[in-house]
């Protein structure tokens, strides 16, 4: 894939005078997160020094998670040469979400059990992660920064004005630039909710897959309600599962598609579950950090007594490590 270019800085208006807590939501008359996506960044530096690469990885034999491996039951290939394994956790960490949700006309009937569905999956979670809540149509606007209280999150996913659009490329773009600069804990996850195509975005799924990888950004889980809805065709239905499973299968998440909404509060377990049992893997390149392009990463595992394995991390990474603001 060829890197596209930068996905341009959150545009926040923010109260002049914050919270004690510092935690308010965003009062809906100011504006989006992100107007409109142009693909000429400003305000963000990318740095491109990565010392170390590390990898977030699921480990499955058959749909079955697998846990106690240890590090040298793992391999790391990058462009077909092996690399050393220099950490290895396997420990609940905390995480920082984004909860980047739907909020176009036709999710009005769903959005109340996709709430419960997404706070059921916060409070499956460690005490110490924190999240955001970003709504979007044909905008996408931050209902909620960075918090761990369950209650602030709720008040912010019921801000549901449904209408206009579905801009679901320009929401991911932002919400990976958001929280790679502003997350606290490197282990970085994205939950989308949708049930569309996207139709209004100024970027396209390549630009917006590059542009996470570009930040060896969070991990992608998808969720696609694409059930039930006449105006959709039958092809645009195939494009918009193809689109989240790439925006999910790059970054080494995983895209669900529910039949029903009885179903979504199950994959939200389901997901809090992958999420606390990775392992995470650390290497140096064996590629001087200067040198640009695409890195395609293959991971594998294999332990004694068990069989085969699968590995699902993301596909590989730009050596550009973190954005900040200057």
């Amino acid at each position: 894939m060829q890197m596209q270019p930068p996905a341009p800085p959150l545009t926040v208006d923010r109260d002049p005078v914050r919270s004690p807590e510092g935690e308010s939501p965003l009062p809906r008359n100011q504006s989006p997160l992100l107007p409109k996506v142009t693909g000429q960044g400003e305000g963000y530096v990318l740095r491109t020094n990565v010392d170390e690469v590390v990898l977030n990885c699921t480990v499955l034999h058959g749909n079955e998670l697998v846990p106690g491996l240890k590090k040298e039951d793992f391999q790391v290939v990058e462009d077909g040469v092996q690399q050393k394994i220099i950490s290895f956790q396997h420990t609940d960490l905390p995480v920082s979400f984004a909860l980047v949700v739907d909020n176009s006309g036709s999710m009005a009937s769903k959005r109340s059990a996709v709430n419960e569905a997404a706070l059921d999956l916060i409070e499956a979670s460690n005490p110490q992660d924190e999240a955001f809540v970003v709504n979007f149509s044909d905008e996408a606007f931050l209902d909620q920064d960075f918090t761990s209280n369950v209650d602030k999150l709720r008040r912010a996913l019921g801000q549901i004005e449904s209408r206009g659009g579905t801009a679901l490329y320009d929401a991911v773009a932002a919400s990976a630039d958001k929280l790679v600069a502003d997350g606290k804990h490197s282990k970085q996850v994205l939950i989308l909710i949708t049930d569309g195509e996207d139709n209004d975005s100024t970027i396209d799924l390549n630009q917006a897959v590059g542009r996470v990888q570009q930040l060896s950004g969070p991990v992608i889980y998808s969720i696609g309600l694409l059930f039930g809805d006449e105006d959709m065709s039958r092809s645009e239905v195939k494009q918009a599962r193809k689109a989240l499973e790439m925006l999910s299968t790059e970054t080494g998440g995983v895209a669900f598609f529910p039949k029903n909404l009885g179903q979504v509060d199950q994959i939200a377990a389901e997901v809090a579950r992958d999420i606390r049992n990775q392992y995470m893997v650390g290497y140096h390149s064996t590629k001087p950090t200067s040198e640009p392009g695409f890195r395609h990463v293959v991971v594998t595992a294999e332990a004694r007594g068990v069989g085969k394995l699968t590995v699902r991390t993301r596909t590989g990474y730009f050596p550009a490590a973190r954005v900040t603001r200057p």
